[in-house]
């Protein structure tokens, strides 16, 4: 007892003396936190004790105020003691935010990780905060250290970059102060190239990029018209008043012998507050951001997008709310929590709107168009269909899925998603046969829904080559794709007799933000031994060839301009060659189904998506 009131009386003491000092910008300590989880419960409360003792004494000498004697009552500058009544209008200024019923934190234990979920698997989200890298090589990437809850870093991660990259007028003021080659260029009002200097941004723009997508995310869960903020009771509002350099020290004692293993413990721990403006939001985010930071950051994130959406909404969403969304026996995050993230609904698909399967049943796909995009190995393997919508946001960004880890893609120059007018009709056709493809991605559509797609692109085949394609009763894309490109363009279809239909060359960059020895880095451990763990920044070169007939594509066979990227020199303007050996990795194929038949290069180590 005469510990724990010591404790109160210092932590009264601190926040007295920093009454009259603004609070500097948090940052970040992670070996000290990770050194006092080294220590004994009563070192721990040593350290905490001295830190938070010479913290009040250095604010004190330097604002005159005279510093008692250890477990000395405070006085007040009229002489009177501060004791329990002073200590008690402090608690009642503490918003702890309101607590779950039991009802709900089962239904969102349960919701989450379902029955019989191993300890493993709750260590492992448990233990992952929202933390950037602080290699400067990747300062922008949202390190993970723990498997499973990638799913979430990945979402977010997308987001700090569009802020970070498109939107810097929000975060950066004095943009005339960065040196020339490393600011945004505006080329035209459709194209946008951001800033390829990535150690430029500063830690207080980071810090500002992460608050934003935190509170974008959450209200795009909300529907735009709330956020719900999950926060722990244990930690309350102390970090809000604490000095920086105890920040991460009162957290890794509060979070001591914390752990979710129940249903149960999220009911006694969570505390959770309701936000209707996203400028309220935000200030509650930056003002507990080490809290999100800390070794429970990701898990919190995850239950705050759940609650915002609202439990019951979360399961209207689902195909199946039977089966739990962070999925055995890896404890990935599913589909449904990544899009979750990028749509604001928990669909578990990833093809545009929604299927019909007859009898009132529906599969939910995503129905709206998102910020920030998906592309995933899956459907190079042909298990899905990524829809329009996910394969083409409004920012030149993609979360990247595989089958057991969640990375990011994204280009600086928006005009990668620019179409010509062929493409542009490419994708209107695309998009209208996907709507009519009840297959679950098989590529193949009914009679009825083959001339709903006719009708809506203006394509007006002849009788033959119509009676062709109806013959067998459905139709295959394949089939539909080559009439298509030989059909003539005036009466719908591709053709076009110059046979270039616009190359395309530009640069894509890949994060992958799990902490992995760097093999090509220089950078090594004080022993020399052991390589820097570090995720990973690949940049990669990506031509897409024009090959639009059947005869060019099954050639494989790449019409390239002189002086490009693996073209041979000839004296011609164009030539068509074999391209010179592309690299492969599995992200190729990802690529790919955003740009068909790309062909990929890069420097270093192949690109990993695990």
């Amino acid at each position: 007892m005469a510990d724990q009131q010591e404790e109160e009386d210092l932590r009264m003491a601190l926040r007295m003396s920093m009454q009259n000092s603004p609070p500097e910008p948090k940052r970040s300590k992670p070996r000290e936190a990770a050194n006092l989880a080294t220590t004994t419960p009563e070192e721990s409360r040593r350290l905490q004790r001295e830190l938070m003792a010479a913290a009040a004494e250095k604010r004190m000498l330097a604002t005159g105020k005279s510093v008692p004697a250890s477990g000395s009552p405070l006085k007040s500058d009229s002489g009177g003691d501060i004791g329990t009544k002073e200590m008690e209008i402090k608690a009642k200024e503490v918003k702890l935010g309101n607590e779950l019923s039991e009802k709900e934190a089962y239904q969102l234990f349960f919701m989450v990780f379902g029955n019989g979920v191993s300890k493993d698997i709750l260590a492992q989200w448990s233990n992952q905060g929202i933390r950037f890298s602080p290699d400067p090589e990747t300062s922008m990437i949202l390190v993970q250290h723990e498997g499973g809850p990638c799913g979430v870093l990945a979402a977010i991660q997308a987001f700090v970059l569009k802020h970070l990259l498109f939107c810097p007028d929000d975060l950066v003021k004095a943009a005339q102060s960065t040196p020339q080659n490393s600011t945004p260029r505006r080329l035209s009002k459709n194209q946008y190239v951001a800033s390829n200097n990535f150690a430029a941004f500063t830690e207080n723009a980071k810090a500002r990029a992460l608050v934003k997508s935190m509170g974008e995310i959450l209200f795009l869960c909300g529907n735009n018209k709330r956020a719900l903020i999950a926060t722990l009771s244990s930690i309350g509002d102390g970090v809000e008043e604490s000095e920086d350099s105890l920040t991460d020290v009162i957290i890794a004692q509060a979070l001591e012998g914390l752990s979710i293993e129940s249903a149960s413990n999220l009911h006694k721990v969570l505390r959770v507050e309701t936000y209707t403006t996203p400028a309220s939001a935000y200030k509650r985010l930056e003002a507990i951001i080490p809290v999100f930071q800390s070794r429970m950051g990701a898990l919190l994130f995850l239950i705050s997008a759940l609650l915002s959406r609202g439990l019951d909404c979360v399961q209207a969403d689902r195909d199946d709310p039977s089966l739990p969304l962070v999925t055995a026996p890896f404890g990935h995050a599913s589909q449904e929590i990544v899009n979750l993230l990028l749509c604001g609904q928990a669909v578990p698909n990833v093809f545009d709107g929604r299927m019909d399967l007859g009898g009132g049943m529906f599969l939910k796909g995503v129905s709206t168009n998102v910020e920030v995009g998906f592309l995933t190995l899956l459907e190079s393997l042909n298990f899905c269909k990524v829809g329009q919508n996910l394969k083409c946001p409004k920012w030149p960004i993609w979360v990247v899925g595989s089958e057991s880890h969640y990375t990011v893609l994204f280009a600086l120059d928006t005009g990668v998603q620019d179409e010509n007018e062929l493409e542009a009709r490419d994708s209107q056709i695309r998009k209208a046969f996907d709507a009519q493809d009840q297959s679950g991605g098989g590529g193949f559509i009914s009679v009825e829904g083959f001339h709903q797609v006719l009708r809506e692109t203006n394509i007006r085949l002849p009788s033959e080559k119509l009676d062709s394609l109806c013959g067998s009763g459905f139709i295959v894309w394949s089939e539909f794709w080559q009439v298509i490109l030989d059909l003539d363009k005036s009466l719908g279809g591709l053709k076009d007799s110059t046979g270039q239909m616009g190359q395309k060359i530009f640069d894509l960059y890949h994060f992958n933000g799990i902490a992995k020895s760097d093999l090509n880095g220089s950078q090594f451990s004080s022993g020399g031994e052991t390589p820097m763990q570090r995720p990973r920044l690949t940049k990669l070169r990506v031509s897409v060839p024009p090959r639009w007939t059947p005869e060019e594509f099954m050639a494989d066979v790449a019409v390239l301009p002189s002086g490009s990227a693996g073209a041979q020199p000839s004296g011609k303007d164009t030539e068509v060659a074999k391209p010179e050996p592309s690299q492969h990795a599995p992200l190729v194929d990802c690529i790919r189904t955003r740009w068909p038949r790309a062909v990929c290069n890069w420097v270093g180590d192949p690109p990993s998506i695990v």
